[in-house]
């Protein structure tokens, strides 16, 4: 274990954030130089205030099943080599969890019972951060080739995490993405400001350099159909996502001006990145509404600061949470409290308990305003309270109230796959759809979930796969099957 005294001598500490004031006026991440480097003065005394618990409840919270107790106590003794040893054990990449991930291991800390918890994530993402300065991470290419061929479709964190797996078995694995470039929504979903693309590309270079081949600007089904997908690799990973964003029927949805988040934030990456986008839809200068409270919200409202919105208001149509573990989520569930991002720090309003009855447009078509109502939930249904209907300016409204499932129109239905009674890509406990040969990871087949979610379950349906092809796996597997069917 780490130092025996270490959560009775130490607090919790985590990395300072550059000031407000300067990183609005620029798309680089919030903390100095990354946060990595902006923890190591500090992160070896706190991984030390991580204790010897009899059953560390952490594991209980991370789906990878990370060795949390273990790379702590190795930060800790100064043994970085050995802590990214363990650390990439269960997790192929740490660097984008420790940046992304809401923690749920934290919520489970045995030390949180009481104390503020170990800073778990600021370890993990300092692990990664020291492993690429010091060239500690390096290509690990197979030592033989299987024969078999496999085609992954979709190259976020589920694809990525199945495709590095499988091409470290000795598999000859394509990825498709039909952006221009691979990533996925960790590329043009998620902002700069939370984590630096470049972080993302030297992985994609790494798993580039062990074989993994990718193939950008190819929209599977389309140019190249299922059929010919199914017909060209001995097994497909369709790794698509939950990409369909739930919308909001209500009166004057038409009007111009109103866009799911996925429409703004991609754009606004792009042109971050140094692109261009024709049309870009920007928030200079306007009055900006974001209907969700997420982290898809947070992302929408740090990106409207940063080009230069008049104002910004964030609706939650659920109350205010509290700033306490409420008695109904005790430890070590991940309960629902008030928490402020890097971008609730930089600016706008948070309206919690509203729902939206109404957009309101000008003569041009365009939307100028939107009606709100407070609400109580009572009895369990959702009722509005009466008198207090108001308006509020908006010339830009912002959808980001969380994705339904999956695109199903092209290569699902060409394939001929099934869907669950949520409208995701059925799948059994093997993750193989139910066309023979073809699987499902991440949230095509789990519905709109985390980060570290997405990296388990493409970790495992890359053994599912490599045992399907092979007739047996030493692939890791962090959900077993069983497991599988009761979280599904």
């Amino acid at each position: 274990m780490a130092d025996p005294k270490g959560f009775l001598n130490h607090g919790r500490e985590v990395a300072t954030r550059r000031p407000v004031e300067q990183r609005v006026h620029d798309w680089d991440e919030v903390y100095p130089d990354g946060v990595g480097r902006a923890l190591l003065p500090i992160i070896n005394t706190q991984a030390s205030r991580c204790m010897d618990c009899g059953i560390p409840f952490c594991h209980q919270g991370c789906p990878l099943g990370n060795l949390i107790p273990e790379w702590n106590d190795l930060v800790w003794r100064g043994d970085w080599d050995a802590a990214i040893e363990r650390l990439h054990a269960t997790n192929n990449f740490p660097e984008f969890t420790g940046r992304l991930c809401p923690a749920p291991c934290e919520t489970a800390c045995v030390l949180g019972i009481n104390q503020d918890p170990v800073t778990i994530k600021n370890v993990e993402v300092s692990i990664i951060d020291r492993a690429w300065e010091s060239g500690a991470v390096r290509p690990a290419p197979p030592e033989w080739l299987s024969g078999k061929t496999v085609a992954v479709v979709g190259s976020g964190p589920a694809g990525l995490a199945a495709a590095q797996q499988l091409t470290r078995a000795g598999h000859t694995v394509a990825v498709y993405e039909r952006a221009d470039k691979p990533g996925g929504l960790l590329r043009y979903g998620i902002p700069e400001f939370k984590m630096e693309k470049k972080h993302l590309d030297r992985r994609i270079d790494q798993m580039r350099r062990e074989g993994t081949v990718f193939r950008s600007g190819i929209a599977v089904g389309d140019s190249l159909t299922g059929e010919q997908l199914k017909e060209r690799y001995d097994a497909v990973v369709l790794a698509v996502g939950a990409t369909v964003g739930r919308d909001l029927p209500v009166p004057g949805r038409d009007l111009n001006g109103i866009h799911q988040a996925m429409e703004f934030l991609p754009q606004a990456n792009t042109v971050a990145l140094g692109g261009h986008v024709e049309d870009q839809i920007r928030a200079e200068g306007k009055h900006v509404i974001i209907i969700g409270g997420g982290d898809t919200g947070a992302d929408c409202l740090g990106t409207s600061i940063r080009q230069g919105a008049a104002s910004i208001t964030q609706l939650e149509i659920l109350p205010q949470p509290p700033e306490e573990r409420p008695a109904a989520q005790p430890w070590p569930t991940y309960p629902m409290i008030f928490r402020v991002s890097s971008a609730h720090e930089e600016g706008g309003e948070r309206l919690y308990a509203v729902s939206t009855q109404e957009f309101l447009g000008d003569d041009e078509g365009n939307v100028r305003a939107l009606r709100l109502v407070d609400v109580v939930f009572e009895a369990g249904q959702l009722k509005q309270i009466e008198g207090t209907e108001r308006e509020i300016p908006a010339d830009l409204v912002l959808l980001a109230m969380g994705f339904t499932g999956p695109e199903t129109a092209s290569v699902v239905a060409q394939l001929g796959c099934d869907l669950d009674e949520r409208g995701n890509i059925a799948r059994g406990a093997d993750y193989m759809s139910s066309v023979d040969g073809v699987f499902v990871a991440g949230d095509a087949g789990r519905g709109q979930s985390l980060i570290v979610w997405a990296i388990a379950e493409g970790r495992s349906a890359a053994a599912a796969v490599d045992h399907w092809l092979m007739g047996a796996t030493t692939l890791p597997s962090p959900i077993r099957p069983t497991e599988r069917q009761l979280l599904a």
